[in-house]
């Protein structure tokens, strides 16, 4: 667990990014308000965090899972975020299952070019025995 309170705040970066992605251009925000922001975002991940752990206990479970969160949100009364929240969580699995699959298909087809390049070394290598075991006419003798 975090031994300052301060090491629970989310960074500095990630909030000004968010706070000027959600505001109009040329809409400048003091330190404080921005600083008021952090904490507040910070906090609300904490409460949300530890509502959707309720969940899990109740569960039996140790490990959060997407449902423990979008319950938690029903509880904090948060209802309106639970189905843009659902919607981006089917396209993040979406995009997981494509790369998962793109993964099983690229391994395929590395697994396939190594098996053609092995048959291929085995065919010049039967090639080569051949040539060995083949008789030469200059070394014939007669008895």
């Amino acid at each position: 667990m975090a031994e300052r309170p301060e090491d629970l705040n989310l960074p500095n970066a990630v909030i000004t990014r968010i706070i000027k992605e959600a505001l109009p251009d040329g809409v400048n925000i003091s330190k404080e308000a921005r600083s008021a922001i952090s904490r507040a975002a910070s906090v609300f991940v904490l409460y949300a965090t530890s509502c959707a752990n309720n969940f899990a206990m109740k569960g039996k479970r140790k490990t959060l899972n997407a449902g423990d969160v979008l319950s938690a949100m029903e509880e904090m009364e948060f209802q309106r975020f639970v189905a843009p929240l659902k919607e981006s969580l089917e396209v993040y699995r979406r995009e997981q299952k494509g790369k998962k699959e793109a993964r099983k298909d690229k391994d395929k087809k590395a697994d396939s070019e190594e098996q053609d390049k092995s048959r291929e070394e085995d065919n010049d290598d039967d090639d080569e025995r051949m040539e060995e075991e083949e008789p030469n006419d200059e070394e014939e003798v007669d008895n």
